[in-house]
């Protein structure tokens, strides 16, 4: 498969760079009439398609028992029987479980992320590596939650993937670029290709809703004019066009989780990396920001989610990647939390 990932040649034209379509969400303060409303953000028929395929029924659809386990190094022998006793089908999350109309992620070509006997060695703890000798491969179109435990690796694993951290040994690539030998003037190019959301919004507290997410297209030189056209529509998109002269604290904490998605989906980033986003809020909120990030996957982009949202994961069966001091001890298709992450 083709990379998602625009080359650093084509850095240098941003204002004319077409970008990828990416869907809208469909939580209930969003209100899209039809496909020629969006505008230049989305292509022909991808919302209707994103919607049916979000409408699936809830209980039928929910597998019963987890699918076939590509690594499994250590698990807890109840696992199983545990499993089958959680009541998934009650689950807030439950309408967002995979089903059959869920587009199928084929495995091949370059991997989007790949980590290759990576080793994290903070200086402060020489003889704790905080990720130990992982390897994996994450491909275009994937979501994957990874979870683990406080001090499991997850945040570790994420600041590897936008190179915020450099790896001590082994090596990452995200779209075929080795992160561990790259120069440090090409990062910014890497970062502007990621969307990147976190627990604690990074809003700027002294900046409207609009001045947020148009910063970020500011900050990688986009002309005014697509500013103007890209920023409204998508804080429409997120359900949030009423409130783009607001300040961050006139917003709840959902509302401020949608800016920052907002601000992170502006540019069309072909991976979306997201360490903690529910943390700071309720399920029923949560909900609207899961469905929100679900319908940019089934858009094709990348999705990779650190959580400690178990009932989040239990429900919505998608690819689980577990951490356990630095190792990855589960890589599971359709599974659940299991036990990490528990302490």
């Amino acid at each position: 498969m083709a990379s998602h990932f625009r080359s650093t040649e084509r850095q240098g034209s941003e204002g004319e760079e077409q970008l990828q379509p990416l869907a809208p969400e469909t939580a209930p303060q969003v209100e899209v009439t039809s496909p020629d409303d969006t505008g230049a953000f989305l292509a022909a028929g991808t919302y209707e398609q994103a919607e049916e395929s979000a409408e699936a029924p809830a209980v039928a659809d929910v597998p019963e028992a987890p699918e076939a386990v590509h690594v499994v190094t250590a698990s807890d022998p109840a696992d199983s029987a545990d499993a089958a006793e959680q009541p998934v089908t009650t689950s807030v999350y439950s309408s967002l479980a995979g089903d059959d109309s869920a587009p199928a992620v084929p495995r091949t070509g370059t991997p989007t992320v790949s980590f290759k006997n990576v080793t994290l060695i903070y200086p402060a703890q020489p003889n704790k590596p905080a990720l130990d000798n992982v390897s994996l491969d994450i491909y275009p179109g994937e979501f994957v939650f990874v979870v683990g435990h406080s001090g499991s690796g997850k945040s570790s694993l994420l600041r590897l993937i936008t190179r915020e951290l450099k790896a001590s040994s082994g090596q990452v690539f995200v779209a075929g670029q080795d992160l561990t030998r790259m120069r440090n003037k090409k990062i910014p190019y890497l970062r502007r290709q990621i969307g990147t959301v976190y627990q604690d919004f990074k809003l700027l507290p002294d900046k409207t809703v609009y001045e947020n997410v148009a910063f970020a297209l500011e900050c990688i030189g986009k002309p005014r004019s697509v500013i103007k056209a890209q920023v409204p529509e998508v804080l429409r998109l997120v359900g949030l066009a009423e409130k783009m002269k607001h300040f961050p604290d006139q917003l709840s904490g959902g509302e401020q989780q949608r800016v920052s998605v907002a601000r992170a989906m502006v540019n069309r980033p072909p991976l979306l990396v997201c360490d903690e986003p529910t943390g700071n809020l309720d399920p029923a909120i949560s909900l609207g920001i899961m469905k929100l990030l679900d319908l940019i996957n089934r858009a094709g982009t990348t999705v990779v989610m650190a959580t400690h949202d178990r009932e989040m994961v239990d429900s919505m069966r998608k690819r689980v990647i577990a951490l356990e001091a630095g190792h990855v001890v589960r890589d599971q298709e359709k599974g659940g939390y299991g036990y990490y992450g528990a302490l």
